[in-house]
């Protein structure tokens, strides 16, 4: 049995629309806790509303950072042959 290698789409790397809605919703989830610090700061008392306020204006910063990160894409679009002829699609 002749088999050819076949193109594997495991290697594919996200879309941008996938990889841009995930860093918006860290962005979010970040800005939420934020919301959440400075709910806390104001109906706690010691420590702990330091530990707030401390949160609610390093957050921002932080957001921005990881948010900014992005991800290198890989310089190899090449894909890979899948050898294997039992993953192989057959045409007919």
């Amino acid at each position: 049995m002749q088999h050819t290698s076949v193109p594997s789409v495991t290697t594919a790397p996200i879309s941008l629309h996938d990889e841009q809605a995930g860093r918006m919703r860290q962005y979010l989830a970040t800005m939420a806790l934020r919301t959440a610090c400075f709910i806390g700061a104001y109906f706690f008392e010691g420590w702990l509303r330091w530990v707030c306020v401390a949160l609610a204006v390093v957050l921002p910063y932080i957001a921005v950072v990881l948010v900014n990160a992005v991800r290198p894409r890989s310089d190899d679009t090449s894909m890979t042959p899948v050898d294997d002829p039992r993953r192989q699609v057959v045409h007919q």
